[in-house]
């Protein structure tokens, strides 16, 4: 496990302080449990953006196979 210094804004510690008492969680595990829901979310989008990018890619190759087919069946 990593050492980390961290400065938090005073309203973001100042509510973490109170979700962490009610919920009664160490505030390392609970910053920890944070901060990994934040790196999948960014995981998920980051994700998301290279399936885009791809299936913008495919999808004009999948159209030219498509009008090639068409002219092979108005051919015949």
């Amino acid at each position: 496990m990593k050492n980390l210094s961290l400065k938090l804004d005073d309203d973001i510690f100042q509510e973490t302080e109170k979700i962490v008492t009610k919920v009664k969680k160490n505030r390392n595990r609970y910053i920890n449990e944070a901060i990994e829901l934040y790196n999948r979310l960014h995981r998920r989008r980051l994700l998301s953006k290279q399936l885009s990018k791809e299936s913008k890619i495919v999808s004009r190759d999948s159209l030219e196979i498509l009008a090639e087919f068409e002219k092979l069946n108005d051919e015949n």
